[in-house]
């Protein structure tokens, strides 16, 4: 007799959704701790089996980490980014690097053509919170305002599909990152990301795509200079 797994009750899947629209909504962004199932079972009204159930299934899709005797974070926005995460979690770096060059070139390409008013100001406001970040030596703060920068500067691309792409690769990008900072900034490291939002603002695809796809290659040491 073949096997059959259980079905899941329709509440649990409502759960399931509302758990979901609060990661891919922002509400709780990646790397943050859910609230408690003892919370969880208050605010949404249901028993406790089904917020388990609920937090299960999500983590079992990559988008949740239950961390024994810490909590549960939010590691991936949607469940192509968690598989995406654990695909490629020890990937080459350079191949990373390779990868981030082509995506981010060719978003900054479209992003010269296509940016709008509206774009422009989000990215220049993004561009001074990376620096103010910077300033301050907080690295954990930094991979994230840095990354904020360059998935604003994807989606100035219009391209819905190359900037669902990229989000769905942000926990590897950010890791990547994060392994370069380390836990402290240092000096050397800095990478001026002032031309490449100038290019963009000027309309200027080639220039844009070369700022773009050099800076992947600056950020470790050691990696070919593609630049």
């Amino acid at each position: 007799m073949p096997l059959t797994s259980p079905r899941r009750s329709a509440l649990a899947d409502q759960v399931i959704a509302q758990l979901r629209a609060q990661i891919t909504s922002g509400e709780w962004p990646v790397g943050s701790r859910i609230p408690t199932e003892p919370a969880l079972v208050e605010q949404l009204g249901v028993a406790r089996n089904t917020v388990r159930e609920a937090v299960r299934a999500l983590a079992h899709n990559g988008l949740l980490d239950i961390r024994q005797g810490s909590g549960t974070y939010v590691v991936a926005t949607s469940e192509l980014a968690g598989v995406m995460n654990r695909r490629f979690a020890a990937a080459e770096p350079g191949h990373v690097a390779e990868l981030r060059s082509a995506l981010e070139a060719s978003a900054a390409r479209l992003a010269a053509e296509r940016r709008t008013a509206q774009d422009l100001r989000q990215i220049d406001a993004l561009l001074e919170r990376r620096e103010q970040v910077w300033e301050s030596g907080a690295a954990e703060a930094f991979v994230e305002a840095d990354a904020t920068l360059h998935m604003a500067i994807v989606s100035a691309s219009h391209n819905e599909v190359l900037a669902e792409i990229y989000a769905d690769l942000g926990g590897v990008l950010r890791d990547f990152l994060r392994a370069d900072v380390g836990e402290e900034l240092r000096p050397e490291a800095h990478m001026d990301h002032a031309r490449l939002v100038e290019a963009i603002r000027a309309g200027d695809g080639d220039r844009a795509a070369a700022e773009a796809s050099a800076h992947p290659f600056g950020c470790r040491p050691g990696l070919p200079d593609h630049g």
